[in-house]
């Protein structure tokens, strides 16, 4: 599976992004989908996560409630809608792809599960 995100851009506090991530191959549909940010001096981090079917999410409390993590297995993307955005959601934000055999729940994806990575996009929130 090969992922792009894109979406990224300047917003100010309180604007909204949507993010996306195509991916190529036939297999998208089975992967658990992620994603994760890095903000400057800081290690990548968990910001959301849902299962191959679409029917389980999981989000970090840092964000939760104000994005939402979704796919469309026919166009093989992922999206991330964020709204409320924050000076502290000034990050790069990556997809990820976890083979997790189909599962039905949900949990926070850890970085060195991730199979396959998209190179990320820059999302800047000025105040």
């Amino acid at each position: 599976v090969q992922l792009q995100a894109s979406g990224g851009g300047l917003v100010q506090a309180g604007g909204s992004l949507r993010l996306s991530c195509a991916a190529s191959g036939r297999t998208f549909s089975s992967y658990d989908m992620n994603w994760f940010r890095q903000a400057p001096g800081k290690e990548r981090e968990f910001e959301a996560a849902i299962n191959w079917s679409g029917g389980s999410t999981y989000y970090a409390d840092s964000v939760k409630g104000r994005f939402t993590i979704s796919r469309d297995n026919g166009k093989n993307t992922l999206s991330l809608q964020m709204n409320s955005l924050q000076p502290e959601d000034t990050a790069v934000y990556y997809c990820g792809a976890d083979w997790q055999y189909y599962r039905s729940t949900v949990v926070a994806g850890k970085e060195g599960d991730m199979d396959y990575w998209g190179k990320g996009t820059q999302v800047t929130v000025s105040s």
